[in-house]
């Protein structure tokens, strides 16, 4: 074959076929039938059975796409734009998820004497958050993850900036900077839900915060990781100032991450706590 017929005369990608989306939807949906029958019978083996299919397949196919852009060239800049649509729409999904959780939320805590649910507005005493329950200092540990994960968004954006420079020191500095925060973040959050006053299934107040944050801890896990991935494939030299749309992509998740909490702490805790001091 000569290399005219090799080489595809055109700027996109047509990927070769590939197992990772099938075995990806099995994964899923693994995990989420492990995740209901651990929330209902004591055996767990089916729930971590789906995590290690699903980091699996995370490996394999993320792998995949690494190959494909920094070894194969197959990422040209036209492509780069749909991954970058991609990537948008992603978050944009992530903002729905995370708005249906503060639905719920101020959903009760805007009308807790709501003369249409009668047993809802018993159920909490009128007020909100519910009579009982204590809740955190705001300006404690939820401040000081809040100065956190504000911080890591500056030395993420430094790293960015490095690396648009070609610093390849300033870049390894920031993005590890950077993981070290998200790692101290989560690691406060465990231990503030360790001293927390209230459990899982008190009521909507709880329910709704161990939601909230939750799973946006889950999200600072993830991007954390996402992070130290590029911190890797940096420090191995894949990421050049004018392609890099893989740090790109975990820059953009880290930032809406920063977005989210800081709705968390001025809608829950801050606000939370000025509703139980008007009281």
């Amino acid at each position: 074959m000569s290399d005219a017929h090799a080489k595809p005369d055109h700027p996109y990608h047509l990927v070769n076929p590939s197992p990772w989306p099938l075995i990806g939807a099995l994964s899923g949906g693994f995990l989420a039938v492990g995740m209901v029958v651990f929330m209902h019978a004591p055996t767990n083996w089916m729930l971590f059975a789906g995590i290690f299919l699903v980091l699996m397949t995370m490996f394999g196919w993320w792998r995949q796409v690494v190959r494909e852009a920094t070894h194969e060239g197959h990422h040209t800049s036209v492509v780069q734009i749909g991954l970058r649509y991609g990537m948008l729409l992603f978050i944009a999904s992530e903002v729905m998820f995370f708005v249906a959780f503060f639905w719920a939320y101020f959903n009760v805590a805007l009308f807790p004497n709501d003369p249409i649910h009668a047993e809802r507005t018993a159920a909490i005493g009128g007020v909100w958050p519910p009579e009982g329950v204590i809740t955190f200092d705001p300006f404690d540990l939820p401040f000081l993850n809040t100065l956190i994960l504000l911080l890591s968004g500056c030395t993420v954006t430094w790293a960015h900036h490095a690396l648009r420079q070609g610093d390849r020191q300033g870049l390894l500095q920031g993005l590890g900077l950077t993981v070290l925060l998200g790692a101290l973040f989560t690691s406060l959050q465990a231990y503030e839900y360790s001293h927390a006053a209230f459990g899982f299934r008190e009521g909507i107040y709880s329910t709704t915060f161990y939601m909230l944050t939750g799973f946006h801890g889950f999200h600072v896990l993830v991007g954390t990781i996402f992070l130290a991935i590029c911190w890797l494939r940096a420090y191995a030299g894949h990421f050049k100032p004018d392609h890099h749309f893989g740090f790109e992509a975990a820059a953009w998740y880290w930032h809406f991450v920063d977005v989210v909490w800081l709705f968390l702490f001025v809608a829950i805790y801050w606000w939370g706590a000025g509703a139980i001091a008007a009281h």
